[in-house]
C-alpha cells in the first residue's frame, strides 16, 4: 500500500502519457492515408491530429502551471530551465509547426503532404517519448524519496 502510494504521481502521469502517446502514434500511422482503410476522410483524419495537439498542449498546460512549480521547489529538472521544461519548449515548436501544417491541409486538401506531416511529427517525436519516460522516472516513488516524506508526497497535486 504504502509503495502505491509514493508511486501515486509516477502512475497516474503513466495514464495521462499512454493516451498521448497512442494519439501520436494514431496519426503518426495515419498520415500515409490509410485513414481511408478506417473509414476516416482527411477532415476526420485532421481533426484526430487536432485533437492530439489540443490534448498534448493542455497537458503541458497544466503541467507548467499546477505540477512543476511545486515540484521544483525540491526538483530542479522541473525548474524553469532545466530538462522539463526545455523538453517541453521543443515539444511545442514541433506542436506549432503540425497545427500550421493542419490549418494548411484543411483550407486546400490537394496540398495534403503524408512526408511533410511524418516530418514534423518525428521533428519532436523522440523528444517527447522520452520526456514523457524521464518524467515518469524522475515521478518515481525511488526518486520522490530523496526529495519528500511520504505524507508530503500525499499533499503533491495531480
Amino acid at each position: 500500500m504504502e509503495e502505491h502510494r509514493w508511486n501515486r504521481l509516477a502512475t497516474r502521469m503513466h495514464g495521462f502519457h499512454s493516451y498521448l502517446l497512442s494519439e501520436l502514434n494514431s496519426i503518426y500511422n495515419l498520415a500515409d492515408g490509410t485513414y481511408t482503410r478506417r473509414g476516416m476522410s482527411l477532415s476526420q483524419y485532421l481533426r484526430q491530429a487536432s485533437e492530439f495537439r489540443s490534448h498534448l498542449e493542455m497537458h503541458h498546460n497544466i503541467e507548467e502551471r499546477y505540477i512543476f512549480p511545486v515540484l521544483a521547489q525540491r526538483m530542479s529538472v522541473f525548474g524553469d530551465n532545466a530538462k522539463h521544461r526545455n523538453a517541453h519548449a521543443i515539444i511545442h515548436e514541433g506542436m506549432n509547426r503540425l497545427s500550421a501544417l493542419i490549418g494548411r491541409y484543411q483550407d486546400d486538401h490537394t496540398i495534403y503532404s503524408p512526408v511533410e506531416i511524418r516530418s514534423c511529427l518525428d521533428s519532436f517525436k523522440n523528444v517527447l517519448v522520452s520526456h514523457l519516460a524521464e518524467e515518469e522516472k524522475d515521478l518515481s516513488g525511488e526518486n520522490l524519496k530523496q526529495y519528500y516524506t511520504l505524507a508530503e508526497v500525499d499533499r503533491l497535486p495531480m
